[in-house]
């Protein structure tokens, strides 16, 4: 089993271009939301830019916290459910 790349983002802030990159780095993108989980297949489908980047980002222009990289998949936000899934 391959370790989880935490991203700390609430200490080191990862804006627009770096979350980007980072999103088109994985193959599976999961972000948590409240109750809400979106999956998004990023190599399949090819989302634009400007679809990840209002799922992606904060308030503040930077990655939303907390963000885990595991493997091919990125997961951003906390959703007990998700992080069941993924690790």
């Amino acid at each position: 089993m391959q370790p989880a790349e935490i991203t700390d983002a609430g200490r080191h802030k990862v804006d627009r271009a770096a979350a980007l990159k980072l999103a088109r780095a994985v193959s599976t993108l999961i972000v948590a939301r409240g109750k809400r989980i979106q999956r998004f297949d990023i190599r399949g489908s090819d989302p634009p830019d400007d679809e990840l980047a209002a799922v992606l980002l904060g308030p503040t222009g930077n990655l939303r916290a907390p963000a885990i990289r595991r493997g091919r998949v990125l997961l951003v936000g906390f959703s007990p459910e998700a992080y069941a899934s993924l690790l």
